[in-house]
């Protein structure tokens, strides 16, 4: 795609006209009509200026650079190379710390990257082909023979769901297709839609947090995100307690917790394979 349509069609898509984008990227609503016509070329600077007053994701800025001409600016690491280690130690710290409750790693297409072992209960019963390396978790929440069947309030939770789909149209029509139409949100708390999952320490009422890198520069560290679920209530909170004491024991001094599994994390816990995703580079239930 040629820049000045590129430029245009982002700047459009989020409602700016040229004066607005023109006004935050610090230039005149005349040379931005020219850059979109063709008539002017703008240097690398002015492009990554244009690109950041859009709030487009780096990815996205990458791009704008290339069709303007200009190599990306923005790295996009391995997440299993050296660069990102400290980001894999993070990740580890942070799965672990929020146990006994389930969290997750997903990158910009919902793929699994990495979970701590309470994620096994949510996955508990779920088709083999579901919860392999790769996962996708948008596809293991829906799917008939995922989560679907032991979802208590279907309608409302794919909804929630499917409106996170926004940039992963073909997926979003798959999806779609497996659930009933959203109905009236008899069961949310007031706040939040909770997923009710059943369970075979009962009915889990959970709610999600979702977390990013927010000043990241690489686009692999941009573009990870965080699942974490929390109990909405105190039945929960007990559930996931015993759910933690009936699995792995604790590990022995200076080892890796057997209840960790993702990128540079080995596991002796069931179901390595739902957590575990080999990785050259790089969007909850």
């Amino acid at each position: 795609m040629d820049f000045p349509r590129a430029l245009r069609e982002r700047r459009t898509g989020r409602r700016l006209s040229q004066l607005d984008l023109a006004l935050r990227a610090g230039t005149t609503q005349r040379h931005l009509s020219f850059i979109e016509s063709g008539r002017s070329l703008p240097g690398r600077n002015m492009v990554v200026r244009l690109a950041e007053s859009m709030g487009l994701p780096l990815r996205e800025r990458n791009e704008l650079l290339l069709a303007a001409g200009y190599a990306p600016v923005y790295p996009e690491s391995p997440l299993d190379g050296p660069e990102l280690a400290p980001v894999r130690t993070a990740i580890d710290h942070v799965l672990r710390g929020h146990l006994p409750y389930p969290a997750l790693v997903v990158d910009r297409n919902g793929d699994l990257i990495a979970a701590n072992s309470a994620f096994d209960l949510i996955t508990e019963g779920a088709a083999a082909d579901l919860v392999g390396p790769g996962t996708n978790v948008y596809r293991l929440a829906l799917h008939p023979d995922g989560l679907a069947p032991r979802v208590g309030n279907l309608a409302e939770w794919a909804h929630h769901v499917l409106a996170r789909l926004g940039h992963l149209a073909e997926l979003r029509a798959e999806l779609a297709g497996y659930v009933p139409e959203p109905g009236p949100s008899a069961g949310a708390l007031g706040f939040a839609v909770p997923l009710r999952l059943r369970t075979s320490y009962g009915e889990l009422r959970l709610m999600t947090t979702v977390t990013t890198f927010a000043t990241a520069v690489d686009v692999t560290l941009a573009e990870l995100k965080l699942e974490a679920f929390l109990p909405a209530d105190r039945a929960t909170a007990d559930a996931l307690l015993a759910a933690a004491a009936g699995s792995t024991g604790t590990p022995a001094p200076g080892s890796r917790d057997p209840g960790l599994r993702g990128p540079g994390s080995p596991t002796t816990s069931r179901t390595t394979a739902t957590a575990r995703r080999t990785r050259s580079a790089p969007d909850p239930p």
